[in-house]
């Protein structure tokens, strides 16, 4: 008998119908569930943990950025609780200050630059980069090195080391370019690099270059360095015995605990008669000090 004749048959078949469709609906819906916990674990990783990552990942960088490039020079933001000249601020107590240059500063106009003398941080001393290596000389010296005196500045020269170039070469290449005179500062040597050498052997070619040079021009030269750099290779005390000038930024006061002549306390003074950023610097003592120190 079909169910189209037979009403009861008809009705089950209708719920049968009916619950099929539920089942069909229900594993569908079960079927797309997986779908979204998948789209929340993205790779199998949960969206909290990803973004608890993300947020440990930026503050790390972010402490990197301000340990590496703000924390060093945070000291040009500081206020200024005493003298500011030169576009930054003058360490206190010091009474002599003066420049280096090189090539890197251009040309210098030294009528302009004179007039620095005359101001309240007047400028008294001009080093001037004359030699690096054993062949390499700047091309502004000596136009910088007759100026200097010409204008009334009392002059000084600097020889910048290299490590992997013979100690005696470099220093005979400095006592050619340099001729120095009565009034003039002892010779400089700039030594930043180690090179492939290691501590014994950079302390051997520096101590060579300092002999040779001081036995031409009859006095000790100067010994210009890094606080950092002095401290960590150049410990022996048979450098204590050569006048200290000492590179260190962007702090109040020289935290080296030894004897120093000059500091090199900051690489972006802004000086009248020189366009680009310069050195500026402070002697430790009296302007009769100073002169004491020259080559007689």
């Amino acid at each position: 008998m079909s169910s189209r004749n037979n009403p009861i048959a008809a009705v089950q078949k209708k719920k049968t119908v009916s619950a099929t469709r539920k089942k069909g609906t229900t594993s569908s819906k079960s079927s797309r569930a997986p779908k979204r916990v998948q789209m929340k674990t993205s790779h199998g990783m949960p969206v909290w943990l990803r973004n608890i990552l993300a947020v440990l990942i930026v503050g790390c960088f972010s402490v990197a950025f301000y340990y590496f490039f703000i924390r060093p020079y945070a000291y040009r933001w500081k206020p200024c609780h005493g003298l500011k000249e030169y576009g930054v601020c003058i360490p206190d107590g010091y009474d002599v200050h003066g420049i280096d240059v090189s090539h890197y500063q251009g040309k210098i106009d030294w009528q302009k630059l004179r007039q620095n003398k005359e101001t309240v941080t007047p400028l008294h001393f001009v080093f001037m980069k004359a030699t690096e290596g054993g062949d390499h000389g700047d091309t502004t010296f000596s136009a910088n090195f007759a100026n200097a005196r010409n204008h009334g500045f009392i002059r000084g020269a600097y020889h910048f080391y290299i490590p992997s170039t013979d100690a005696l070469k470099q220093a005979d290449f400095f006592i050619r370019t340099v001729k120095l005179d009565t009034g003039d500062l002892p010779p400089v040597l700039d030594v930043e690099m180690t090179g492939r050498k290691n501590k014994t052997e950079l302390q051997q070619g520096i101590k060579r270059w300092l002999d040779r040079v001081e036995a031409y021009y009859g006095v000790k030269p100067i010994l210009y360095t890094s606080y950092k750099f002095k401290t960590r290779y150049l410990d022996d005390s048979i450098f204590n015995a050569y006048p200290y000038w000492i590179a260190h930024y962007y702090v109040d006061s020289v935290k080296y605990q030894g004897k120093w002549d000059f500091w090199q306390h900051t690489d972006v003074g802004n000086v009248p008669g020189i366009e680009e950023e310069v050195d500026l610097n402070v002697f430790n003592g009296t302007l009769e000090d100073l002169k004491k120190l020259t080559i007689k």
